[in-house]
């Protein structure tokens, strides 16, 4: 994983807009409708060349296929195993508990999205038999991303954690919470090491180790959530054990709503425990209102020698673009936290697309942002280059 050596590197959390035609025909495909599934190959293979073009076009360093081909970062993984089945509703956050307002305007936002509050769930024994799909969506990736080598600097692909799956997709077959998350750890472990090997950097997904909080442990102790992070991360750790560290992204965020996040777990209460896994770079949100003042953390609990920081200087829930001198403190203030200008690469707080139909921030607003977020990073590269 290279370093920030002689300029500010960039790079995003992962998912962009998708054009309409591939977003319904994904939805549709995910409500069991009748499709042309050639028809969505070809839509799929021309969105990832287009994203492609546009974060070339934008600066961005570390690029990704902007996971076109998928309907949503962690629900994806129904498609490819087998177990899942029927239906089960997630518990509602605390957020939208407290303010039932907002949470009607949100689901109304998302009415038309792939399923993101009732999900398949698991009924028997998870299974990763046909890696097919992953292998065609890293193949597609590579192939369409040659014609623009020279001009990115490298390359990964994002896969869902055994922890954000188990807490989406719940459990009605395992005997308990545990054997669940580490059955799914055994079964990824195919993709991630699939991923690796067609020399992609890994990012592993996993906003359970902090959304989920307010979610499916919004009524346990901080302790015994604490608890469940390192059990989660344990799991990653042992799906990942044939992968060298410094191939993997770990990202982590609070859930990507503009919701009040008023209950969201501090970062200094998962920041340690964050850093048992066995990964190169931590990816974490540091530009929405509610986190943004975190970064002075990593004064308090320093960053490992060995890992990156990928900080979120860009907020991917709002469609104000950010100003490249806000953009530019931000990444200034990681560097003076950490210490360290060679580790830090900016980033986006999370996806702009992270299940099709839910996106909030317009398209072309996306791509402006992206674009700003490689100016800051100049312009902090001038300030600490000088």
């Amino acid at each position: 994983m290279q370093r920030s050596e002689s300029r500010i590197l960039t790079t995003h959390v992962g998912s962009l807009p998708r054009q309409a035609v591939l977003r319904d025909l994904l939805i549709q495909h995910e409500r069991g409708a009748a499709i042309d599934r050639e028809a969505l190959t070809r839509e799929a293979d021309a969105a990832v060349q287009t994203v492609i073009e546009k974060q070339v076009e934008a600066g961005i360093d570390i690029i990704n296929n902007g996971e076109q081909p998928r309907v949503g970062f962690s629900t994806y993984v129904v498609q490819r195993m087998s177990g899942f089945g029927g239906e089960a509703q997630r518990p509602t956050a605390l957020d939208l508990e407290a303010f039932p307002d907002f949470a009607a305007k949100l689901q109304e936002s998302r009415r038309h999205a792939s399923r993101i509050t009732y999900t398949a769930q698991a009924i028997d024994e998870i299974r990763y038999e046909d890696l097919g799909e992953a292998r065609r969506e890293c193949e597609s990736f590579l192939r369409y991303s040659e014609a623009k080598a020279g001009a990115f600097t490298e390359r990964f692909i994002t896969a869902a954690s055994p922890g954000i799956i188990a807490t989406t997709m719940l459990n009605a077959y395992y005997d308990t919470h545990d054997n669940y998350v580490y059955a799914l750890a055994r079964q990824m472990q195919k993709e991630y090491e699939l991923i690796h090997a067609q020399g992609l950097l890994l990012q592993i997904d996993c906003p359970d180790l902090a959304m989920e909080r307010t979610r499916l442990f919004k009524h346990d102790s901080l302790s015994q959530f604490q608890a469940r992070v390192a059990l989660h991360i344990d799991a990653i750790n042992q799906a990942v054990a044939n992968i060298p560290a410094d191939r993997i992204r770990l990202h982590v965020c609070w859930g990507n709503h503009d919701g009040p996040h008023n209950y969201d777990v501090p970062l200094a209460d998962i920041l340690p425990l964050l850093y048992d896994a066995k990964v190169g770079a931590l990816s974490i949100e540091l530009a929405n209102p509610r986190h943004q003042h975190e970064y002075k953390l990593f004064r308090k609990y320093p960053l490992p020698e060995t890992m990156l920081l990928l900080p979120g200087v860009i907020d991917s829930t709002v469609n104000y673009i950010e100003h490249p001198e806000v953009v530019a403190d931000r990444i200034c203030q990681v560097v003076e936290a950490v210490g360290d200008r060679s580790r830090v690469i900016a980033s986006t707080d999370c996806g702009f697309g992270t299940f099709a139909g839910s996106e909030a921030v317009a398209p072309s607003v996306v791509w402006a942002k992206l674009r700003t977020l490689c100016e800051g990073a100049d312009l902090a590269t001038s300030r600490l280059w000088n």
